[in-house]
């Protein structure tokens, strides 16, 4: 069965043709600000592999890290949908929280902790880094 997802208004929508590399959850301020919340459930892959249809609209960010972090998102409802490093040519890091069943994420590392808010505790075995990877 395909791995599928897309935005709030149903405008952008992907199918997966691999499965992600690694799924992470990020405490930077950035990611926090982009998703209106304490962190952002990412997964990263491939960006040949991921199958989209609609135009995105996006934002060139300049990330904690220093690399200029694209932004997507869905330009009718806003949904952000992934986003490419300047750092990772290749790679993307698409929002978990945009598949049809984000339910089936494992976050296996956490990153960026340093910023994460004193009032998130995410429980399960996961790496903790401090800064990004």
């Amino acid at each position: 069965m395909a791995t599928t997802g897309g935005c709030l208004c149903g405008k952008i929508r992907y199918t997966l043709k691999a499965d992600p590399a690694l799924a992470v959850v990020c405490h930077c301020t950035h990611c926090q600000k982009a998703s209106g919340s304490a962190f952002s459930t990412n997964l990263v892959m491939q960006r040949a592999d991921i199958d989209l249809s609609g135009g995105l609209a996006a934002y060139d960010d300049k990330a904690d890290s220093g690399n200029i972090l694209k932004r997507s998102f869905c330009p009718n409802c806003g949904s952000s949908i992934m986003s490419e490093s300047s750092g990772r040519p290749g790679a993307a890091v698409l929002k978990a929280g945009t598949l049809d069943d984000p339910s089936t994420v494992k976050p296996s590392m956490q990153i960026w902790t340093r910023s994460a808010q004193p009032w998130v505790k995410l429980e399960g075995e996961m790496t903790a880094m401090e800064k990004g990877r």
